[in-house]
């Protein structure tokens, strides 16, 4: 898909107005699943590649810099991937991007209330998949797949769909197989349960 810069609501850093919708935003977003600190959304779907080895997890899980959770892994991705993960790699990222949204419903609801209804895209310099990349031709022209940014307007629609509700707090584990951390089963992520304490 193509599209034009001027028209939409777009991220490439992370210091930028809409770089906390990146999964590379570091700090502000960790989120615990199981028991388990996570910096960033990032290293959450890169130790999701690995459910059969708890060690590459744990060396993931370990940075709080997103950079160096993906290179950690990518040293692993042709030998120790799931067999599965181009066809669950989707769906993982959406329950990563609801995890996010459970930890800090405030933080991304005011980024999705501020993108209005506009396409949501990430700019990348060479993802085409995840994200676009800038056109030779014109500068304000992207081309790729968005998967990311295209998930993120569903989960701006979750979101209004979902405001108020408990629901936004709670994200199920993914009905797919051996979904684990650290050789455990993943757990519903409750964050209504914490506030429930307070």
């Amino acid at each position: 898909m193509e599209y034009n810069l001027n028209e939409v609501v777009w991220f490439q850093k992370t210091d930028t107005e809409y770089g906390g919708l990146s999964n590379m935003k570091g700090k502000i977003f960790p989120m615990n699943v199981n028991g388990h600190l996570f910096h960033t959304s990032e290293a959450l779907y890169q130790a999701c590649r690995f459910p059969d080895y708890p060690e590459i997890q744990r060396e993931i899980m370990g940075h709080p810099s997103p950079m160096t959770a993906k290179m950690k892994s990518k040293k692993y991705r042709n030998t120790h991937t799931r067999n599965d993960f181009e066809e669950v790699k989707e769906d993982i990222m959406w329950w990563c991007l609801r995890v996010k949204m459970a930890h800090h419903p405030v933080a991304m609801g005011a980024l999705l209330r501020r993108s209005g209804s506009k396409p949501i895209v990430e700019v990348s310099h060479k993802d085409r998949f995840w994200g676009t990349v800038r056109s030779k031709e014109n500068e304000n022209l992207v081309v790729g797949d968005n998967v990311l940014g295209k998930l993120l307007i569903r989960l701006r629609a979750y979101y209004f769909q979902n405001q108020g509700s408990s629901k936004l707090l709670r994200v199920p584990p993914l009905e797919i197989s051996n979904f684990k951390l650290l050789g455990q089963p993943i757990e519903e992520v409750d964050c209504f349960r914490g506030l429930r304490r307070e």
